[in-house]
C-alpha cells in the first residue's frame, strides 16, 4: 500500500541485449556518438541503457561553453563520457522534461520530477528502474542530474561488507522490540542501501512497517511505502505522526532533517516502535551533537537510541588486475599505527606476520582501466548501553563522545578500512580519499 507517491509521468523501453557490447567507457561513447544525430528518444535509450549497463547512479548531463559534457558516476566516482552538440543537448532536455513532469517553460530556477524505465532481458523478464530528474539553471543551459534507483542494489546484510562482529551485533540490535538505530553519513554513502538490507531481513507477515522517504529508493514487497510531497504538505513531520497512528511496528524515516522529525522519531522509539532514520554527520560521534544541534533534549535523545552507525563506501580493487605487493615502510607504518587499540581477535592473521601483502590497484578492460571496481562498506559504529546513556545526558561533545566509543570497543571506519586493506578487498589510497589519513 503506497499512503502518498507523485505520480510518475513517463517511462522508457531499454533492451539490454541492444547494449550488450557496452563494456566500459570507450564503447559507452562510441554507442551514443552512432546515435547523436538518430531521433532523441533512441538517443536516450542510448544513454540511460549504457549507463545502467555500467552500472552508473548517475548521469551527469553539463551544458558549457562550447558543447555539453555527459559524465557517469561509476562508483562514486564521476567519468567523461561523451561530448555533445547544444542542438542534440535542447531536444535531450525537452525529452527528458516531458517524461519528468518537469515545466518546459521553466529555466531559472530548479525542477525536480521522475520517470521509469522497463528494462527486459535476455530471458524477456522486464525489470522496473526509476529514475529521478533534477535541473538546475547554469551559466550555459540548464544542468540535468538524472539519478538511477536500480533495485538489484537491494542486498542482504552480509553483503554489505559489514565485519563478522558487526554482522551479529546488526542481527541482535534489529531483532529488538523498541528504540531507534540511525546511520549517518554524507550523500552517496550507502545509508539507504544499510537500512533496506536491515528492513528485508526483519521483514515478515507478522511485522508490520512502514516507511516515508524522499524518493522511495527501493520497493520491497510486504512494506507499505509512503513519500513526502511538500507541494501538498506531505512533509516527514506531518507523514510521520500519520505513520505512528497507523499502529506499525517498524518505521523507516528516510532523513531526520529538522526538529519536529526528530521529536516524533524519538517518541515512536520511546512508545513501542523500532525507528531507524539516516542523518548527515561526519562520524557516529557526531550525531548525538546533531540531535542536539537541532533542538532536540537529551533527555529525549539517550533512552530513544539504541546503536549508531557512520559508513562511508571505498571502492573495491578489481579482482581481475590486482596486484599483491609487500608494503613500504610509509604504508606499514600507517597500518600498523592505524591499527593500535584494535581488538586482536578482529584483525587479519596476516597482521601478525613478519611481513604481509597490501592491494596495488592495476587497471584494465574490466574496471574501465581504474584498478577498481564496484565498492564496499567501511563501517564505525556503537551500543547505548547504561554508561553511555549516562554519559549524553551531560550533553557531551563529539571529542568526548568519540573517545568514549572507542574506550567501550568501537572500531573507526579508517581502521576498518585498514582491515579490509589486509584482507585484498581495496587500497590504502582508497580508504584514505573517503576516510581521510589521520
Amino acid at each position: 500500500m503506497d499512503i502518498a507517491r507523485p505520480k510518475i509521468t513517463g517511462e522508457v523501453k531499454v533492451a539490454l541485449n541492444e547494449f550488450e557490447s557496452v563494456e566500459n567507457i570507450p564503447l559507452y561513447t562510441k554507442k551514443i556518438e552512432g546515435f547523436l544525430t538518430a531521433n532523441v528518444s533512441k538517443l536516450l535509450e542510448v544513454i540511460l541503457g549504457g549507463a545502467i549497463l555500467l552500472e552508473s547512479s548517475d548521469i551527469h548531463i553539463e551544458p558549457e561553453e562550447e558543447k555539453v559534457k555527459l559524465r557517469l558516476r561509476i562508483d562514486g566516482i564521476l567519468h567523461d563520457a561523451a561530448l555533445f552538440d547544444f542542438k542534440a543537448y535542447k531536444t535531450l532536455l525537452s525529452r527528458i522534461k516531458l517524461l519528468s513532469g518537469i515545466k518546459l517553460n521553466i529555466t531559472n530556477r530548479p525542477q525536480d520530477g521522475r520517470f521509469t524505465i522497463l528494462i527486459t532481458e535476455k530471458s524477456q523478464k522486464e525489470t522496473v528502474i526509476e529514475v529521478r530528474a533534477s535541473s538546475l539553471p547554469s551559466e550555459y543551459g540548464e544542468s540535468i542530474v538524472l539519478r538511477i534507483l536500480n533495485p538489484k542494489n537491494l542486498i542482504e546484510i552480509e553483503s554489505l561488507g559489514l565485519r563478522k562482529d558487526l554482522v551479529e551485533v546488526f542481527k541482535k540490535e534489529i531483532r529488538k522490540p523498541n528504540g531507534m538505530i540511525i546511520v549517518t553519513g554524507p550523500t552517496g554513502s550507502g545509508k539507504t542501501t544499510t537500512l533496506y538490507a536491515i528492513l528485508k531481513r526483519i521483514n515478515s507477515p507478522e511485522v508490520k512497517i512502514i516507511t516515508i522517504e524522499d524518493p522511495v529508493e527501493y520497493h520491497l514487497a510486504g512494506l507499505s511505502q509512503t513519500q513526502v510531497d511538500a507541494k501538498k504538505g506531505y512533509t516527514f513531520a506531518s507523514g510521520l505522526k500519520a505513520i505512528v497512528r497507523q499502529d506499525p511496528d517498524v518505521i523507516l524515516v528516510g532523513e531526520i532533517r529538522d526538529l519536529e522529525t526528530a521529536e516524533i522519531a524519538a517518541q515512536a522509539a520511546l512508545t513501542g516502535h523500532l525507528v531507524f532514520s539516516t542523518l548527515h554527520t561526519n562520524d557516529a560521534a557526531g550525531s548525538i551533537a546533531r540531535l542536539v544541534d537541532l533542538g532536540v533534549r537529551t533527555v529525549s535523545i539517550a533512552p530513544s537510541i539504541n546503536m549508531v552507525v557512520a559508513q562511508r563506501l571505498p571502492r573495491k580493487v578489481c579482482q581481475k588486475c590486482l596486484k599483491l605487493v609487500f608494503p613500504s615502510k610509509e604504508e606499514e607504518n600507517k597500518i600498523k599505527d592505524g591499527l593500535k587499540g584494535v581488538r586482536k581477535e578482529i584483525l587479519p592473521e596476516d597482521f601478525f606476520k613478519s611481513s604481509f601483502k597490501i592491494p596495488r590497484a592495476q587497471g584494465c578492460k574490466e574496471c574501465n582501466n581504474t584498478g577498481y571496481r564496484k565498492r564496499i562498506g567501511i563501517y564505525e559504529t556503537f551500543l547505548v548501553d547504561d554508561e553511555m546513556e549516562r554519559f549524553i545526558l551531560k550533553n557531551p561533545s563529539i571529542v568526548d563522545m568519540k573517545e568514549l566509543a572507542i574506550r567501550k570497543g568501537m572500531v573507526s571506519m579508517r581502521q576498518d578500512g585498514l582491515i579490509k586493506v589486509l584482507e585484498g578487498i581495496t587500497t590504502i589510497e582508497e580508504i584514505e580519499r573517503v576516510a581521510g589519513e589521520e
